[in-house]
C-alpha cells in the first residue's frame, strides 16, 4: 500500500469526490444503504488496515463521555485521571487526543486498548455508514487520510456512474 500516492491521487480528485459525493445526496439510489455496504465488504477484503493505520498517526478521534469511563475502567485509571493524561477540549468543546499519533498505537499498527477503542474508531471510515451522504463532507476528507474510503468513493462512483 503506497500511502503517498493515495494522497496524491485523492487531492487530485477531490473535485471529482465531492461532485459525485454532492449527486449522491440529491438523487441517492433506492438501494443505496445496501451498495454502501457491499462496496464496504469488497474494500476491505482487499485493503488492511493493519499495513497502513494512518488514521491513528495523524487524526484524533472524538471521545464521547461513554468512551472516556469504558476506556478509563479499562486502562485501571480515574476518568479525570484518564482525561488529564491523554486528552484535551478543542476548539468546538470536544475530547480529542492531546498528541498524535495516538498512545494507544502500537508497533505492529495494532491498538492496545482495541476492544474498548472509541466510537468514532470502531466506525472509521465510516465507509459502511447508513444514509452515508449525511457525511460527505467527512467522506471527503477521508479519502485524504485513508485508502479504503478512497477506493470506496471510487469503486462507488465507478458502480452508479451518476
Amino acid at each position: 500500500m503506497n500511502l503517498p500516492q493515495y494522497q496524491k491521487l485523492a487531492l487530485q480528485k477531490q473535485k471529482e469526490h465531492k461532485k459525485f459525493l454532492d449527486l449522491l445526496k440529491k438523487k441517492p439510489p433506492k438501494n443505496l444503504d445496501y451498495l454502501v455496504e457491499e462496496t464496504h465488504n469488497e474494500i476491505f477484503q482487499k485493503i488492511d488496515c493493519l499495513q497502513c493505520a494512518n488514521c491513528c498517526r495523524t487524526t484524533g478521534p472524538l471521545y464521547t463521555e461513554k468512551d472516556i469511563e469504558r476506556i478509563a475502567k479499562h486502562l485501571k485509571m480515574k476518568v479525570a485521571n484518564f482525561e488529564a493524561t491523554f486528552l484535551k477540549t478543542d476548539e468546538d468543546g470536544d475530547k480529542v487526543l492531546q498528541n498524535l499519533p495516538c498512545h494507544f498505537l502500537n508497533d505492529d499498527n495494532t491498538c492496545s486498548i482495541y476492544e474498548v477503542r472509541p466510537k468514532a474508531c470502531r466506525e472509521y471510515p465510516h465507509t459502511d455508514r447508513k444514509k452515508i451522504f449525511q457525511i460527505n463532507s467527512i467522506m471527503l476528507k477521508n479519502t485524504i487520510i485513508c485508502p479504503a474510503a478512497y477506493e470506496w468513493v471510487e469503486k462507488m462512483n465507478a458502480k452508479l456512474k451518476i
